[in-house]
């Protein structure tokens, strides 16, 4: 399956950034999501081996992938709209956590059901004023999956993944948002388990996912309904994919830390 899908992950850390547009044609998000962060993953040696996109839902709960959290023995998370070397990413300024990857997570073997959950627990709060998004109840997107029209539902993606990859490479480390809307909920490639959304800009859409976007919440309205996990293609073109977190095992394992 890893040879069919690739996962949002951005292994280079230490790239060289170029000015480029948006996330897929998103905007600069600003102070609007102070509660997404970029996260840098470690392995037991303590290097630095990729970062991803994560969503606080308390002050101490960072809603990740799975396949971020994965093999990591350790995560350090930076909130600023850019983040910077100064700040001392990667490896000092941010503030570190232990990763947890929702058990029936398998590198993607089970596809469509890839268990595609992270949960980083902060070792100190991070205070965030107005409050932390909320998890959408079980089943909330199911009503979608036969509703006519669904193509005018939109979603939120906010994340720090690529600006571009072809023709020119940028990974500005921005915290940029962008619309998408609901292509598929029932294909062979969602089953249920993901949503499939817009990456191009067209009508009531303003970007897409790519890499280093992983982790990121998908927002419905005011609550979060999926991760972002996959692509189809090298150059984040077509469409992207997010694991839902309406599910109920999905739900259960992230609240499970709620408590």
């Amino acid at each position: 399956m890893r040879r069919l899908v690739s996962v949002l992950l951005a292994a280079l850390l230490l790239l060289a950034s170029s000015p480029a547009d948006a996330v897929m044609f998103g905007e600069p998000d600003g102070t609007a999501h102070p509660y997404v962060g970029l996260v840098v993953f470690y392995d037991s040696d303590g290097t630095a081996t990729h970062r991803c996109t994560g969503t606080l839902l308390s002050s101490t709960v960072l809603l990740t992938a799975g396949h971020c959290t994965s093999g990591t023995a350790s995560a350090q998370v930076w909130f600023d709209p850019i983040v910077t070397r100064e700040a001392g990413y990667p490896y000092s300024g941010g503030i570190t956590g232990t990763t947890y990857t929702m058990p029936c997570y398998n590198d993607f073997a089970s596809f469509p059901n890839t268990c595609d959950i992270g949960i980083v627990v902060l070792d100190q709060p991070y205070k965030v004023k107005g409050g932390y998004p909320t998890l959408a109840p079980v089943g909330t997107l199911d009503s979608l999956a036969t509703k006519r029209g669904q193509q005018s539902t939109t979603f939120t993606i906010v994340g720090y993944g690529l600006q571009g990859v072809k023709p020119d490479f940028s990974a500005l480390r921005e915290r940029y948002r962008a619309e998408v809307s609901l292509i598929n909920l029932t294909s062979a490639l969602t089953g249920g388990y993901n949503i499939q959304v817009t990456s191009n800009p067209g009508n009531k859409t303003s970007g897409g996912l790519c890499f280093g976007d992983s982790g990121g919440a998908v927002f419905y309205g005011n609550t979060i309904v999926a991760v972002n996990s996959f692509v189809l293609n090298g150059n984040c073109r077509g469409s992207g994919f997010a694991y839902r977190t309406d599910t109920q095992a999905a739900y259960d394992f992230i609240t499970s830390f709620l408590k």
